[in-house]
């Protein structure tokens, strides 16, 4: 007997949504939500802000070269290698989390430190409230790279870091997977050139 395939089914409006869907995040709660195409399209307009649902985009940005100093990581109590940034519109506020075996987990971020990285990183400054992130990561060498990413990207991270992470390190299997997903992000992503007359400061 065929095993049968469920059907996702859109969250809005309970059509199939198609194995390929997008996704709308409610500004409210946080949560995101598998829609179809018609109402996908229906949360992309621009409505100033004041819509409870937006569209999540699909655009993909990659600056292997981060303006990051590692005393601003420090100061934004980042203790792992990689965290995610967004605009969160209902607490008018950029907020900052960190994937952890128990999920995502939120960091304390000093505005300050984060409006002097972005001021130091204009290319990667224009983030979509609510529905796009900056997820930067450390590398070996001490520096830093970022990827302007769909929310809905960082979440899917965060699922491999729960699913695959073992032990205290995370194990093999564990940074196989996350080196994975990076790897795809830069494969997807248009590459932003480094800030003409700067350095990594990592």
């Amino acid at each position: 007997m065929t095993p049968v395939t469920p059907t996702t089914l859109c969250e809005l409006c309970a059509a199939p949504a198609g194995e390929e869907h997008g996704h709308v995040v409610n500004v409210e709660s946080r949560g995101l939500l598998c829609a179809c195409r018609a109402c996908y399209l229906l949360f992309t307009r621009d409505t100033g802000g004041r819509a409870r649902y937006r569209a999540v985009p699909r655009r993909y940005l990659h600056a292997p070269r981060f303006l990051l100093d590692a005393t601003d990581w420090d100061e934004m109590q980042i203790p792992v290698r990689t965290a995610f940034f967004f605009r969160n519109s209902a607490m008018d506020r950029t907020v900052a989390f960190y994937p952890s075996p128990a999920g995502a987990t939120e960091s304390l971020l000093p505005l300050e430190t984060w409006r002097r990285v972005l001021a130091a990183n204009p290319a990667m400054a224009d983030v979509q409230p609510d529905v796009e992130a900056l997820l930067v990561d450390r590398r070996p060498d001490g520096g830093f790279a970022c990827h302007l990413v769909p929310i809905d990207a960082c979440y899917e991270l965060v699922g491999l870091v729960r699913l695959h992470w073992k032990g205290f390190d995370g194990g093999q299997e564990a940074r196989e997977a996350i080196e994975g997903f990076f790897a795809d992000l830069r494969e997807r992503g248009h590459t932003v050139p480094p800030v003409r007359g700067g350095e990594n400061r990592g």
